[in-house]
């Protein structure tokens, strides 16, 4: 160990981008395995690992690190699955820039960041390859059921945990594949589907009950799902995409970003998209303009490379180092063609039955607001016309009205609209009902919607317990 004082950062060749903007295939090739015990020798084992501490699962990563360095791989993944259930999708996925990396003690001594997210997925895809990671059996079947709304990254930990454990597990989601937005809405240049769909393969083989093309509220009622269970879980998501109003705002060819990469996730299934066909939400041969700067925003403008747009700009209302999506992502983009114009805010659209152009407002940044980041300011005078023949609306994401759309009054919310529920317990005021991920804490990352489905799973097993205790007694 040790090694960074004279061993580089070095990451996993990158595929040429030319070459992986005509297809839909990760971009990072895998670490060779010298070179991950390399990169894992340069951890400098710190008394008090900052990268552990900033990620939301709080992995043992300086110990898998080692492992990995001495060659002790089995027992990497051994270590790295006991706090992360999916760990090769957060070491594909995961922000690394923002968390573990971000705060490595050697970053901050200027020697490069060990690269933890490469090797996270180096470990777990290896197990995968040896036949390490093993079907879900438990010690004893017990005979509490617990029933899962939503298949997301929340949902498919707790359903895993649970179903480790002995209990009877039936998941339902509106979609006809599991995973959430892991199958549908991140593109697979980030996260190929058969990494996704292995896990879900792994836990129907476990056990695990799988209800798809089922809409709770309209399919089955929430209530049903109550009735049938001794706990349920709520994993929902977030799905209702925040709007863009002003001249124009309804004319066609301006969209959703969950629409667009929903879309172009079935198209690439084999799945046939009337949509696609159309044109109504493919980018080829059009000028593609995408509104907004988090992660999502990235996945749709790369995305639009790939599907043969003429000119991909993204649109930003703060700078660069303002925004909220990943580096590392924009940097991928900007590879890839894609232009980011930086203080700019739509305040329209040019078009009569379908949009020509975005009306834009050139940008200062002022002070500083509640969340730390400077405000947007509008330059009086500055507006331009960019054109477009296909717009993207990347501005976030809300929570659905669920005590609406499930006739459940009862069902508390916060003042923003997401479930209330204890964060650490992840009960809601309701009895018996818990709730985790998106749908409590907002959009968020995978990586805390893993972190949220195993406290869950903790919540679930102690409160069946003490009932059964009870029930003794």
């Amino acid at each position: 160990m040790l090694k960074f004082v004279h061993v580089g950062r070095d990451m996993p060749d990158k595929r040429d981008a030319n070459d992986r903007a005509d297809d839909y295939d990760e971009i990072y090739r895998e670490f060779a395995r010298a070179k991950a015990e390399e990169q894992a020798s340069r951890c400098s084992q710190c008394g008090v690992p900052f990268c552990q501490t900033h990620c939301p699962v709080h992995n043992n990563i300086p110990d898998w690190l080692r492992m990995t360095a001495e060659n002790r791989l089995e027992e990497a993944y051994q270590l790295s699955q006991e706090t992360n259930t999916f760990p090769e999708i957060c070491g594909r996925i995961c922000p690394q820039d923002r968390l573990c990396e971000g705060n490595c003690v050697i970053e901050q001594a200027g020697h490069g960041t060990v690269t933890i997210g490469a090797i996270e997925k180096y470990i777990t895809d290896t197990a995968w390859d040896q036949g390490w990671v093993k079907p879900i059996k438990p010690f004893a079947e017990r005979p509490e059921s617990v029933g899962i709304i939503g298949s997301g990254p929340g949902g498919l930990t707790a359903a895993d945990m649970l179903r480790r454990a002995g209990i009877q597990v039936t998941v339902y989601d509106r979609h006809d594949r599991a995973g959430g937005l892991m199958t549908y809405g991140i593109p697979s240049f980030k996260l190929e589907k058969d990494v996704v769909l292995r896990r879900v393969k792994q836990l129907e083989d476990g056990g695990v009950k799988l209800v798809l093309n089922c809409n709770v509220g309209s399919d089955i009622s929430f209530q049903e799902i109550r009735d049938t269970h001794d706990a349920v879980l709520i994993a929902t998501g977030v799905y209702k995409s925040r709007d863009l109003g002003g001249p124009g705002a309804g004319i066609g060819g301006i969209v959703r970003a969950i629409d667009y990469l929903t879309a172009s996730n079935r198209m690439n299934f084999g799945d046939k998209v009337p949509q696609i066909d159309s044109g109504e939400l493919y980018a080829k041969g059009k000028k593609v303009v995408v509104i907004g700067g988090g992660d999502t925003a990235m996945d749709c403008v790369r995305t639009a490379v790939r599907q043969g747009a003429t000119s991909v700009k993204c649109l930003y209302r703060r700078d660069r180092a303002n925004m909220p999506g990943s580096m590392r992502e924009t940097a991928n983009a900007e590879e890839e063609g894609v232009e980011f114009v930086w203080l700019a805010a739509p305040k329209g659209f040019r078009g009569k039955t379908s949009v020509t152009g975005v009306m834009v407002a050139k940008m200062r940044l002022g002070a500083p607001d509640v969340t730390g980041r400077k405000s947007p300011e509008e330059i009086e005078g500055a507006d331009y016309i960019e054109d477009a023949d296909l717009v993207i609306k990347a501005l976030g994401f809300e929570p659905e009205p669920l005590p609406e759309l499930w006739n459940q009054p009862d069902l508390e919310t916060t003042g923003w609209g997401t479930v209330k529920a204890d964060f650490r317990s992840h009960r809601t005021p309701m009895p018996g009902v818990y709730a985790v991920g998106d749908i409590v804490r907002g959009a968020s990352l995978v990586v805390w919607a893993i972190a949220d489905g195993r406290a869950a799973a903790d919540s679930i097993l102690k409160d069946l317990d003490d009932a059964k205790r009870q029930a003794a007694e």
